[in-house]
């Protein structure tokens, strides 16, 4: 016999789904250009990989932050135990999923292209690197604006020390 969720649960598995689903779509796609730039520079220069490696991963940390909502909606709906959210906190939920997860996908992608061209910028000058990490950086606040607000809305939304 399958497990009956409350409607409230449900609406946050949603929410879950959302968080990781989009957050992790934005990194990838932004992993995936920044990888593709790290590829052509160790292609060039061999001696590229580590400050390839290092704009590919940058972009993963989108995936992190909706990884974490996720995980916090799935412990605290009552889908992994305990008390069962009713349908408000439920639709608040998948408020908390939107925001880490559209702000991940926009910051991810940007944050990939901005990667891309500071491994290029490296490329033909090593001196780049640290002007190259900091605006690969700036689009990281978006998924961080995401974040707070998921928080935010977890806790005043009754979710998180409910």
């Amino acid at each position: 016999m399958a497990a009956e969720l409350a409607l409230g649960s449900a609406l946050a598995a949603i929410g879950a789904g959302v968080a990781v689903g989009f957050a992790a779509l934005g990194s990838g796609i932004g992993q995936g250009i920044a990888s593709s730039a790290g590829v052509g520079a160790v292609a060039e220069d061999s001696g590229m990989f580590a400050q390839g490696l290092v704009f590919t991963a940058i972009p993963e940390t989108q995936a992190i932050y909706g990884f974490l909502i996720a995980i916090l909606l799935l412990v605290f709906s009552g889908i992994m135990g305990g008390s069962p959210l009713g349908v408000t906190s439920g639709l608040v939920a998948i408020g908390a999923g939107a925001a880490v997860g559209f702000g991940g996908l926009g910051s991810g992608m940007g944050q990939g292209i901005a990667s891309s061209a500071s491994v290029g910028a490296v490329v033909e000058d090593p001196n780049m690197f640290a002007q190259g990490l900091v605006f690969t950086a700036i689009p990281e606040t978006q998924a961080i604006y995401g974040f707070l607000i998921a928080i935010l809305l977890l806790v005043f939304g009754g979710i998180l020390g409910a």
